[in-house]
């Protein structure tokens, strides 16, 4: 059977995770630190303790040249940590950025929209009003820029073409599963939602591409994983048609003007093709 990660935790102690991590973090900003929010499903609900990230929001008075730096640094400090706090991400970004719906920092558009409408505060002063709400353009193409740093990567094209690790790191591969999900549904109703959301909205479909994968990647983020070997099989047959099926939608969806994402979604869609 594939096993579950080791920190299996609810969302009363992710919250308290962030909590904790987001108290650090305001020691080393000081100041500089307005506020602090939990993210994602901490958030908009539906936490999956098997595989959920602890996703947090740190919004700052301004932008220094060496944020980006000193940020990752502790990031990473604290995924060094025993337990939980390898499953944080944080974002963050000044908040005269966020008025003006801008990344300053590490805040995509589809994580500003969850911040202005789900974001739940931590410590600080709350913001969320301030936050300019991302257009349903910037939503598609500032997620296509995320999808090709993220997932178009040799490493992870590899991996897609031979599963087998894949199948055994459960949070990798329901992230792998379920992420172009969330893109298609922000992309088709300009809401960030929430990966049940995604997964609903995917399955309504008449013949849904890759529905044995999704329905899998979707119980083992429930906490009821297949057999490594099973979603291997999955994974092999359906993890790449998946993907194409999620760059051909969103190539028609791409705004006119902007020629680097669809040529960033071609090439990526010929390596996939490419075995």
């Amino acid at each position: 059977m594939s096993t579950l990660p080791r920190q299996h935790l609810d969302a009363d102690s992710a919250t308290r995770v962030a909590e904790d991590c987001a108290r650090l973090f305001q020691q080393a900003l000081a100041e500089r630190l307005i506020a602090a929010y939990a993210l994602g499903s901490l958030a908009h609900g539906g936490f999956a303790p098997a595989v959920s990230d602890i996703d947090l929001a740190l919004i700052l008075a301004d932008r220094r040249h060496d944020d980006d730096l000193t940020l990752a640094r502790a990031t990473r400090e604290l995924h060094e940590r025993d337990g939980s706090y390898g499953r944080l991400s944080v974002f963050w970004s000044s908040l005269p950025a966020l008025r003006t719906d801008r990344d300053d920092g590490r805040f995509p558009a589809v994580d500003r929209l969850d911040l202005r409408n789900s974001g739940k505060l931590l410590l600080g002063e709350e913001i969320r009003h301030d936050v300019e709400q991302p257009g349903a353009d910037t939503l598609v193409t500032d997620s296509v820029r995320f999808a090709l740093r993220m997932l178009a990567s040799d490493a992870v094209l590899a991996e897609f073409h031979r599963p087998a690790r894949l199948a055994r790191d459960l949070r990798r591969c329901t992230k792998a599963v379920l992420l172009p999900l969330r893109f298609l549904y922000t992309a088709a109703t300009a809401d960030c939602g929430s990966t049940d959301d995604a997964v609903r909205h995917h399955l309504a479909h008449p013949a849904p591409v890759a529905e044995e994968l999704v329905r899998a990647a979707t119980h083992a983020r429930q906490g009821h994983p297949a057999p490594a070997e099973r979603l291997t099989e999955l994974l092999h047959a359906e993890l790449v048609p998946l993907y194409l099926y999620y760059i051909d939608s969103t190539l028609l969806r791409l705004p006119p003007g902007d020629s680097e994402p669809a040529h960033g979604l071609a090439h990526w869609r010929t390596r996939l093709l490419d075995r």
